[in-house]
């Protein structure tokens, strides 16, 4: 694995705006969203709006990567994905959202996942995780992937192609009448064939006009989480594995998870609706 030297709390730049017109979550401005009450499975309409709005966090999320390089900060990447998404009338989800500075989530190397962008500057070598979503029409759309910054050491591109192909083998394996557990399965039996460690304790999550609806898709093999998978159902399969244990720290921000034994990991996510046969992915770009 790559030798770089491990990552530090870089310098967080003044928050960003966003125009007047654009409409913001109702948890903006409060400590914590209020607790999701409505249905998992939407109906067409809010499926429809689900497409737009999933639409536009990849496209955002494509455009901040098209200027992942060393020497790029991942406040440049920020700033690059918060511009998109209001150019085109939408709120970036992450931004105050329990209190999250930033307009995306930029997670580097031995970082699991809530980076927050700052000055820290991309090295040749490095494997970043970006995970933006949009909020527009009155839903969200939630995706994210990891990406390869320069010349990167041939065990940190096998993880993250193989983290890529678990969370197209994860959407294959959604039918409806199979139970929520069938996730973690596919994607756990997957990542065992190579030793990687899959994380437990942050998982895939309902969403649709609430980020997180409260609906948990974890990403290991959990006979606790059996909620029978139905047509229309919303919510992402975002698999986090890594090249050692899944057990993790948190930086004193509150919000930064990196491996407990400071190994690489990578993720990929994705939002999708259940239809009569499988799943529909709604944040294509």
């Amino acid at each position: 694995m790559s030798g770089q030297s491990l990552l530090v709390p870089g310098t967080l730049s003044p928050a960003r705006s966003v125009p007047t017109s654009i409409r913001r979550p109702e948890y903006v401005g409060k400590d914590a969203p209020t607790p999701y009450s409505g249905p998992e499975v939407q109906d067409a309409e809010t499926i429809e709006k689900m497409r737009i709005a999933g639409s536009i966090a990849a496209r955002a999320m494509e455009e901040a990567a098209k200027h992942i390089a060393p020497g790029v900060t991942t406040d440049e990447l920020d700033r690059v994905a918060h511009e998109y998404m209001c150019d085109h009338g939408a709120y970036p989800s992450t931004l105050g959202y329990r209190g999250f500075p930033k307009s995306l989530c930029a997670s580097i190397n031995e970082v699991i996942c809530h980076g927050i962008p700052d000055s820290t500057v991309l090295r040749d070598g490095d494997i970043v995780n970006l995970d933006v979503t949009a909020y527009i029409g009155g839903v969200h759309g939630d995706n994210n992937a990891t990406y390869l910054c320069g010349d990167v050491d041939e065990e940190s591109r096998l993880l993250v192609e193989r983290t890529r192909e678990a969370l197209n083998r994860a959407v294959k394996a959604v039918k409806p009448g199979r139970r929520i557990n069938i996730i973690g399965r596919v994607i756990e039996s997957y990542a065992k064939r190579f030793g990687y460690g899959v994380v437990r304790d942050f998982t895939g999550h309902g969403i649709n006009s609430s980020f997180h609806s409260g609906l948990i898709v974890p990403h290991y093999d959990s006979p606790h989480h059996d909620t029978l998978i139905q047509p229309g159902m919303t919510f992402t399969i975002e698999p986090m594995l890594t090249l050692g244990t899944y057990e993790y720290d948190m930086w004193e921000d509150g919000w930064t998870v990196v491996t407990k034994d400071r190994k690489r990991t990578a993720q990929f996510e994705h939002t999708l609706v259940v239809t009569d046969t499988g799943a529909e992915i709604l944040t294509l770009p």
